[in-house]
């Protein structure tokens, strides 16, 4: 089963890329391979750098959305 591509609001959006770019300022590891020159040309941007994780859809954030009453029952039957 193939798996599909989860579509984000742009709250959401906005929320993950907030979120990682913090995570990088405190230090995190990024999830990506960026080369020195790649930094320098985003100016070692955290926002910039979790953007382009986003787009490549390493960002470690999972949405948790949740369903209504009337699914639930349903899935979890």
């Amino acid at each position: 089963m193939a798996e599909e591509k989860v579509r984000h609001t742009k709250y959401e959006t906005a929320r993950l890329i907030g979120s990682r770019a913090l995570q990088i300022s405190m230090g995190a590891p990024f999830m990506i391979k960026l080369n020195e020159s790649d930094l320098e040309r985003i100016g070692y941007n955290p926002v910039e750098i979790a953007k382009m994780e986003f787009e490549q859809d390493a960002v470690p954030i999972r949405v948790k959305r949740p369903l209504p009453k009337s699914e639930e029952k349903k899935a979890s039957a």
